[in-house]
């Protein structure tokens, strides 16, 4: 079979290399793109023999799968998959298997990377110290005993209630599914309101569906406590920009750590988020670790040789 790697996987290449060794082994052969298209035309022309893509977060229309004849699996060096257009695959019964787990530590490191910016006022410190000033005005918060509010307790959103936990917060969560482990933890599961009501953080954790895009929207925010800050690591489209920015703005929310937006990086200067204070963004990096990376890589490659076996592993489609 032919396997193509569509966009680099940010790993160096001696390192990719020996990962796709049992592929070729077993007498596949393989293409690797180092740079990222974004031209349909030319998308078309790297996929139209191949029988397995590996590709990352760059998006793959309905029209480029289609035109891939040859396409039987797709193995997503990512976790969600809304990037890739699904019913194109759903029609050509092309199985999606993504990289479920290969971030929840860098994911939900750097969620208190962006609550710690916020609270102790980290970027304004260091520019107030380059510039020969003093701390006035830039008095932070403690972490220790707020009450840290998680929506979407998977994989990540349950590391994060762990790390909070041992931050000394009172953790609550919102989840359509509540989990047992989540309740060992002694993660009290309520209501999105009461979520929203209640916390002194609210992190975001959950996955883009018809369901939760535009969650976070204006008649939400008007249920937060001012003093509140809220990290959005999840999917930019889960909260409503435009509301959000006005309760920044406004002062109904202390603060908002944003790494991700309604579209990839680069982020338009014109974006709502950019010009809002206590606000601290970051471009899509949550994910991207050094070794987080390398796991990612050696999750799509077991995912293709599991399902050659007949055994497919982190099907999502």
């Amino acid at each position: 079979m032919h396997i193509v790697v569509l966009e680099p996987l940010a790993i160096e290449k001696e390192i990719l290399f020996d990962l796709m060794k049992p592929l070729e082994a077993q007498g596949h052969t393989i293409t690797i793109y180092s740079d990222i298209e974004k031209e349909e035309e030319a998308l078309k022309s790297r996929v139209k023999d191949a029988d397995i893509l590996i590709i990352a977060n760059s998006p793959l229309s309905g029209e480029v799968i289609r035109s891939a004849t040859h396409l039987k699996m797709i193995s997503v060096a990512f976790t969600g998959i809304d990037h890739i257009d699904q019913g194109a695959c759903k029609e050509k019964g092309i199985m999606i298997c993504n990289a479920a787990g290969y971030s929840t530590h860098s994911v939900a490191e750097l969620t208190f990377g962006l609550l710690f910016g916020l609270l102790r006022n980290i970027p304004a410190c260091d520019q107030v110290t380059r510039e020969e000033r003093t701390k006035a005005g830039l008095v932070g918060n403690e972490l220790y005993g707020k009450t840290f509010g998680i929506i979407g307790t998977g994989a990540i959103g349950s590391r994060v209630g762990e790390l909070a936990k041992a931050f000394g917060c009172r953790v609550i969560a919102y989840s359509r599914t509540e989990k047992k482990e989540v309740h060992d933890l002694g993660i009290q599961y309520v209501s999105l309101d009461e979520l929203l009501q209640k916390s002194d953080i609210i992190s975001l954790h959950t996955p883009l569906t018809t369901e939760t895009q535009g969650l976070i929207n204006e008649e939400k925010l008007e249920l937060v406590k001012p003093t509140a800050v809220l990290i959005n690591v999840a999917r930019g489209a889960v909260v409503d920009s435009q509301a959000l920015a006005k309760a920044l703005q406004e002062g109904r929310l202390a603060g908002a750590g944003i790494d991700v937006f309604e579209m990839e990086p680069p982020i338009p200067k014109d974006h709502p988020l950019l010009s809002v204070p206590n606000t601290i963004v970051t471009p899509h990096v949550a994910f991207a670790t050094a070794e987080s990376m390398k796991g990612r890589a050696e999750i799509v490659i077991e995912n293709i040789i599991q399902w050659e076996k007949g055994t497919p592993q982190n099907r999502m489609l």
